[in-house]
Parts: structure tokens; C-alpha cells; sequence
């Protein structure tokens, strides 16, 4: 396939994109929580790293009982972050950097402190006020049980039953995440025009883009029906509410409304969705780009990267929507703890998963796989994710005390599953813990007072330190991320497979450009390879298990 040159094709065909989980970035106020201002204060440490787009995680007004992802109002900023006025600071300096802007939104559920809802609560059954949101009436002799017999993600039924205007128990109306998320009714008219104006409101403001948050979940099946008996809440058969036909409708017109701006703005796609079912989305008249959970969730195997690399691309042909690589975000366990355990990405909702056996990780195996796995990603075509701390080969982690958890899965779960607050710890930026190890402009804050408390020996992650050693992980990825800037070939275009052993996963780009990654015994590379970058260091022609290395020849 011929491409136009980088400079002349829509930005996000083969831009890496950095994810900003605003409440662990930057505190500029001494707070303990990262804000807008923390953010602009690091510009020029993405600008450094090489980044083409930074996301930013909600940040709206939210009683913050999920960290932003319950929105009480889509059109300003979170008092705790800054202002509006911040924003479009921020956004416009961004620009003067050459990085471009996406920002999250949230449009199958508002919080419940939302305005619309708290109208629905003191509103009648059957009012048009009820009706921007899923309410039923319940089952039984007097509607004392749930509509249906649906799950939350976060655990418990997906179905909150209300107190009345006159005292008495009432309807339900559906959550698929927690009882203080409420889901918005769809096929109300009301609801699709005020997202839409929501959307034209953030264009307005110069925002290149949007990551939809549970993109494949607004449209549920007529009826409501019940769930199998064996199906789980996640399952991408789930039917009644996963990925129906009618969110594809709602993309149309939202494609329409980012090709009336100029500068190639496009939506961004988390949708937890079959490989089959993928492509549907990225349809010329639907969104530019989805997350690819299929390669997320790849457990550290040869077969297992290289069949869902294949399957990626072979699915997306016809569509004419470049690829998107992601190991990381802010739902999903770090992989420096995935790839040295042995675990798939989507698949760690199982808590004793996720940190049972800790005695056997290795943080220097998994770090020698996370950077391994960076020169993989960063070679192929289309565009990347990365989540913040992931250049600073940050772990999980594992040891938050229990009271101070935030994640409500915590809660809804029994307290059985901790969560996803294991990655969401604020980054370290200086070795020394003054400021919660950077963190915070108030150096008296420590890092047990940050939001989320930081490990002893955080600091040894920290920016300033890596900056010191050019053997760094950050240094990996900032020469790495220079060199695929530099390299017209890479990110969009074409990937020539090598047969080069059944350990090594190798292939070839344009302009002689390889990239090896072995997964087992050691193994020579081909005569006269020139190396470019590698993610540890080579003895002569020799790859080593677990490392990656960029080459010509």
C-alpha cells in the first residue's frame, strides 16, 4: 500500500499517544492530587520524550467516586483540577509544542449527582426526566426484585432500586458499573444531541480528539433480556449489552461532526469487542481508531504476540483504519508484573491473578520483558499507547493498604478484588521522596499523604534519576521514540514477516528496517545487521532471551 508522506496524512494513522491519568501526574497546588496545571508544568517532559498526543483522563466536575469516570457535568473542569480557563491553557501550549490533544468522554453513563439524574429521582415513572435514563419497574408481586438478572463490572447487580418522591420504593434503573453511575437511555433523543453539543463544545476548544469510554456499550438490546446462565459480565458475547448493532448509528453522526473541523479530529474507540467485531467500528464513515485489547491482553509469548499481531492486521484490511498497539492503561495491571508472570492483559480481573504469587515475580526478568516488548511495539505499524510511568518501567503495585484502596470495585466486589489502584500510584519524577517523590510542588508532603500512598523505594523509578543513565528505560523509549520519528517507514505502512526461528518473533519495514525479539534461547542475528537500538545490551551478533533489538542489513 502507498502512503503519503507522514507530513501530509491524518496525524493519527501512526502518532504514539501518551495517557495521562490526571489525578497521578503532577500537583501543582499541594494537594495530594495531580491537576491542570501540574500537567502544563511537564509539557516539556513529553515534549522531550518524543510523544505526538497526550490523552487526558476525565476531567470534569465528579463527586470522584470513580476517579472522573462519573461525570456530573461534561462541560467544565473538575474544581480539584483547575478551571476552564487551565484547560485552554493547556491545550493551546500543547499545540505550540506540535502535541496534539485528546480527551476522554464518558457517554454511557453520568455520575448519579449529575443534573439530569437528580431531576429523574424526584420525577414520576414514565416522565420524560426518567427517560434519559435506563428505569424500569422491578419483578415480582411488588417490583421488590431486579428487571433482569444483569451483573455490574465492578460486581453485585447491574440494577439500583430508588426511594420515591412520596417515600415509598420504587423503580430501578441500570448501572453496568457502579449504583452511583447510572446508564443513560440512548434511544432518547435528548441524550444523543447533548452529546453531541458536549462534543462541539471541547472542538471548539481546539481538542484533536476523543477516547469514547466503553464505546460498545450505550445500545442495549431491546427488551432487556436475561443473561445465560454462564456468561459473564466482560464476555464479548454478552449480547443484551455489548456491542449492539445500533452504537454504530451513533458513530455515524459523530463522524460527521468531527469532519466539519479542520485538522483531522477523530474519536478513539475503547471497545472490549471480538477481533471479528472490531472493524465495524473503524469503518470509513464511523471512528478513525480503537484500542487493540486483543494485543493488550497477549501474554509474553512468541506464538501468542505474533498471532494476535496477524490477526490485527488481517482484520483491519478493507477498513482503511490503521493499527493501534497498547500494553498499558490505567485498568489494567502493569505489565512489568504481566509479562514476567505470565499473565494475559484483560484477563487479571481475577484478583489472586493479579497478586497472588508475588514471592516469584521478578522485577528484573519483567523489566527486561517490558523493555523487550517496547522496541515490538513501537515497530509496528499504525499508532501507540502508552501509559504514564510505563517509559519509567514502572511495576505494579501490589502492597496498598486495604483502607486506603479507592477503586470501587474494592466495595462492589466484597472486598475480595483491590482493584485497579495499583497502577494509578502518582509517578515519581525525583529520587528524592520530598514531594511525594516529586509529585507535588509542597516538598512536605510525603508519599504516604499523596491520593494514592507511594511504595518505599518509589524514587528509584523517578525521572531524575533516569535522566542520569542513558541505559535507562526512559532513555529506551525517548531513543526509541526519536528514531521511529525520524524513520518515515515506521508506524504507518507495511510489516514484512522474517522466519527467524519459532522463539523469535522478527519482521521488517520499509527501508531495510528490522526488528527481532526473542523469547528464548539465545540466537544470532544475520550477517552485517547494523544495530540501531536494542533493549539490552548485545555481545556481538548475539540476541539474548527476552530483548528486542532494531536493525538494517
Amino acid at each position: 500500500m502507498s502512503l503519503a508522506p507522514r507530513a501530509e496524512r491524518p496525524w493519527w494513522r501512526d502518532a504514539v499517544t501518551y495517557q495521562i491519568y490526571i489525578r497521578s501526574y503532577a500537583d501543582s497546588n499541594g494537594d495530594g492530587k495531580g491537576d491542570v496545571e501540574g500537567i502544563r508544568s511537564r509539557l516539556p517532559y513529553l515534549k522531550a520524550l518524543g510523544i505526538n498526543a497526550i490523552w487526558i483522563t476525565p476531567w470534569y466536575p465528579s463527586p470522584q467516586k470513580d476517579h472522573g469516570y462519573d461525570v456530573a457535568d461534561y462541560m467544565d473542569i473538575e474544581p480539584d483540577y483547575g478551571t476552564l480557563e487551565h484547560a485552554q491553557e493547556l491545550i493551546n501550549e500543547a499545540h505550540g509544542l506540535g502535541i496534539k490533544f485528546i480527551v476522554d468522554i464518558v457517554p454511557n453513563h453520568s455520575s448519579d449527582q449529575h443534573v439530569w439524574f437528580q431531576e429523574a429521582l424526584r420525577s414520576a415513572p414514565g416522565s420524560a426526566a426518567r427517560d434519559r435514563y435506563m428505569f424500569r419497574d422491578g419483578k415480582g408481586e411488588n417490583g421488590e426484585l431486579p428487571p433482569n438478572d444483569w451483573e455490574a463490572v465492578f460486581g453485585g447487580s447491574a440494577w439500583q432500586r430508588i426511594v420515591e418522591a412520596d417515600g415509598q420504593l420504587g423503580q430501578w434503573y441500570l448501572h453496568l458499573f457502579a449504583e452511583s453511575q447510572p446508564d443513560f437511555n440512548w434511544e432518547n433523543k435528548e441524550v444523543r444531541e447533548h452529546f453531541e453539543d458536549i462534543l462541539r463544545f471541547w472542538l471548539d476548544r481546539g481538542v484533536d480528539g476523543f477516547r469514547i469510554d466503553v464505546a460498545h456499550g450505550m445500545v442495549k438490546e431491546p427488551g432487556l433480556p436475561d443473561v445465560k446462565a454462564d456468561s459473564k459480565m466482560l464476555d464479548k458475547d454478552a449480547r443484551p449489552y455489548w456491542d449492539q448493532p445500533g452504537v454504530h448509528e451513533i458513530y455515524r453522526e459523530w463522524r460527521k461532526i468531527f469532519d466539519s473541523y479542520s485538522g483531522h479530529r477523530m474519536g478513539v474507540a475503547e471497545a472490549w469487542v471480538s477481533a471479528e467485531s472490531l472493524p465495524l467500528y473503524l469503518r470509513p464513515d464511523e471512528l478513525a481508531n480503537s484500542f487493540n485489547f486483543q494485543f493488550l491482553d497477549s501474554k509474553w509469548d512468541a506464538k501468542i504476540i505474533k498471532k494476535n499481531i496477524k490477526e490485527t492486521l488481517k482484520n483491519l484490511e478493507g477498513t482503511g483504519a490503521p493499527a493501534s498497539w497498547v500494553y498499558e492503561n490505567h485498568d489494567v495491571t502493569r505489565k512489568v508484573n504481566r509479562f514476567d508472570r505470565g499473565l494475559r492483559g484483560g484477563g487479571v480481573s481475577d484478583p489472586k491473578q493479579r497478586y497472588g504469587n508475588m514471592k516469584k515475580f521478578s522485577i528484573v526478568r519483567g523489566t527486561q520483558r517490558a523493555a523487550a516488548g517496547a522496541l515490538l511495539m513501537l515497530a509496528l505499524p499504525g499508532g501507540a499507547y502508552i501509559y504514564q510511568g510505563e517509559e519509567l518501567g514502572l511495576p505494579e503495585v501490589t502492597d496498598i493498604p486495604k483502607d486506603r484502596l479507592e477503586d470501587p470495585r474494592w466495595r462492589m466486589s466484597g472486598f475480595k478484588d483491590p482493584g485497579r489502584d495499583g497502577c494509578r500510584v502518582p509517578i515519581p519524577w525525583t529520587e528524592n521522596p520530598d514531594g511525594a517523590y516529586g509529585f507535588s510542588t509542597r516538598h512536605s508532603l510525603t508519599a504516604q499523604e499523596a491520593w494514592l500512598p507511594q511504595p518505599k523505594g518509589w524514587g528509584s523509578f523517578a525521572v531524575d534519576k533516569q535522566e542520569q543513565n542513558q541505559n535507562s528505560m526512559l532513555w529506551l523509549y525517548r531513543k526509541a521514540l526519536k528514531i521511529r520519528q525520524n524513520e518515515e517507514g515506521l508506524g504507518d505502512g507495511e510489516l514484512t514477516w522474517i522466519k527467524a526461528g519459532k522463539e523469535v518473533v522478527a519482521f521488517s519495514r520499509e527501508g531495510n528496517f528490522n526488528c527481532w525479539v526473542n523469547f528464548g534461547k539465545t540466537v544470532k542475528l544475520p550477517k552485517g545487521a547494523k544495530v540501531i537500538l536494542s533493549s539490552q545490551p548485545l555481545k556481538g551478533r548475539k540476541l539474548p532471551k527476552d530483548t528486542s533489538v532494531w536493525f538494517r542489513g
